[in-house]
This record gives C-alpha cells, structure tokens and sequence, in this order.
C-alpha cells in the first residue's frame, strides 16, 4: 500500500493584502453609486430659494421651440385646473374670501400625496410659480408671480376688483426626490361677497387695442390640430412696435375655455418672423375661448384679449 501525503492546507481568511484591496475598490463603488443617486436626487445645477427650496431648470428652458403646458405624453391637448388636486398634487389656500377692490393677499401651499408641502420647484421660464387669477365670466384677468416661503407657503399681493366668484390657477413644475418633474396646473374659486353682475363675453374678432397699442390675429385654433396663430403689434402713434423678451419669451399665451374655464398656457417660436411671435395652439374640443396674450414693448407688459369661437 502507498502511503498517503497529507493534504495541503488552505486558508479560509485572505491575507492583508487582498483584504485592503477589496475595501478600496468597495469604497470607490459605493462613491459613485452615492455621487449618482444624489445627481438624480439634486437634478442637475440648482438653486437655493428660502432654507428648504432647491430650484433647478426645467426640461425645456428658454429658447426651445412653441409648445403647450396641458399637453399629454402622445401631444393631445388637455384642459387643466379644473380641479384643486391632480397628478399627485393638492392646491390648499389659506383662504379664499377678499373684500372688493380692496388689498390682500393669497397664501397658499401645494402638498404632495401624503399631505406634505412641496419645496422643490423647477424654474420654467424664469419663475418656479405662475399664477393666473380671472373672474368667472372672464374678466379682471391677471398673471402673477408668489414668493415661496422655506415651509412651502407662497404668498402674493392680490386686489379683486369686483364682487363674484374668481378662479386662481396654480401652474407649476414640482420636483421629486429622485428629481422627477411633474408639470400640474391646478385651481381653485376665490369668492368677493357683493352683488355680482356677469358681464358678456365679446363677440369673436381678430384685432384689438390695449393701452393704444392695436394687436392683430392671424390664424385660427382647431380641435386636435396644431394650428398656428401668429400676432403683430402697432404702436399707438402707427409704428411697428418692437417686442422684448418677457419671462424668457416674445409673449406667453393663456386660453381658457368659457364655461367650465380649462386651461391651457401656450409659449411661443423662440424667435420672431418678421417681427411677429408665432403660436401653435391645439384646443382639446369645441367651444368658446377667452385669449390673454401678455407682451412687452418699451419695458411694460401689456395683455391682449381675444375671443375665439372653435368649431
């Protein structure tokens, strides 16, 4: 019989050496695997507004092409605020009553599903919040802008000058913290006590004036098309008038549907033709609108109305 050799030994534990080497290429996954997720989480650049805010471009900066805020992902047109909750997101005001004609202010905040306030916003030409005030027969229309506090309250001087129901939009990019943005337009009524006298819409025209400035239309909406509507501008001593940027664009567009009062915000061709800014607008079905085009011209921004019956 052969006599057998002991079986050779070896160890279970690595040596020092393997054993530093794997901490140090652990390491430096576990920094980029962290330095990843916290891009995502920051969104890109940012800025800080207040101590709890973090703002950061939006996915279609100024200087892209026209597009519509309501469009869904296949491009169809879609009304918005017609409801104070959507996408995940609630409009809570802190109160809704004015008095007529008299100064206040609108305070509110967007909470997110599980009721907490929202912080993070994204900058969508030039302003992390947009909010659009008209009262119900679609007069006394306003664009402005809040100002966030760190705990997510915005707040803005407000002046409703008439008795009656008004209806306030809310039009926002909200950031999650895996830096997810989600556009929403959400709105809700304000209410001045008083005696409340509707007045009628305008009969449907393609010119108007503001401020002896005459404002010009060419081109009609369409259900489900993306028509474009194209806008020239005279001063009021006869010249053409020579359009500044505002808000990052050669005008901003807001229809809203008469009756239920959908809404849509419209932004335009980065650059002008011929001196005129051109939309395309897709309206979602038939019916009555109400245009408000904000302009500027010798640094005032002035608001052009438009009504325009779609078949």
């Amino acid at each position: 019989m052969t006599d057998r050799q002991p079986a050779e030994q070896v160890s279970a534990v690595p040596d020092r050496s393997t054993l530093r080497l794997a901490l140090v290429v652990g390491g430096l996954v576990l920094a980029v695997l962290l330095g990843f997720g916290l891009g995502r989480i920051n969104g890109g650049p940012s800025d800080a507004v207040g101590s709890a805010s973090v703002l950061a471009d939006h996915s279609h900066p100024a200087g892209t092409g026209a597009h519509e805020h309501g469009a869904d992902q296949g491009g169809a047109a879609q009304t918005q605020g017609l409801s104070a909750s959507s996408a995940g997101y609630t409009l809570v005001p802190a109160g809704v009553e004015f008095a007529a004609g008299r100064p206040g202010e609108l305070r509110f905040q967007v909470r997110d599903a599980q009721r907490r306030p929202v912080t993070r916003f994204a900058v969508v030409h030039d302003k992390p919040m947009h909010l659009i005030v008209v009262r119900r027969d679609l007069t006394g229309y306003q664009h402005l802008h809040p100002t966030m506090a760190a705990d997510g309250t915005w707040s803005v001087p407000l002046t409703l000058a008439e008795a009656g129901v008004w209806r306030a939009y809310a039009d926002f990019t909200a950031l999650a913290d895996d830096g997810r943005q989600t556009a929403a337009t959400l709105g809700v009524d304000l209410v001045v006590p008083g005696g409340y006298a509707p007045r009628p819409l305008p009969a449907a025209a393609t010119s108007t004036t503001v401020d002896g400035f005459a404002v010009a239309r060419r081109g009609e909406p369409a259900v489900g098309v993306s028509a474009p509507l194209t806008f020239r501008f005279t001063t009021p001593d006869g010249g053409a008038a020579v359009l500044e940027r505002h808000l990052g664009a050669y005008g901003h567009l807001v229809a809203l549907r008469d009756g239920d009062l959908g809404y849509l915000h419209v932004h335009p061709e980065p650059e002008l033709v011929d001196g005129a800014p051109t939309f395309w607008v897709t309206t979602p079905a038939p019916g009555r609108y109400r245009l408000y085009l904000d302009f500027k011209v010798g640094g005032v921004v002035r608001t052009a109305e438009f009504t325009v019956d779609v078949p």
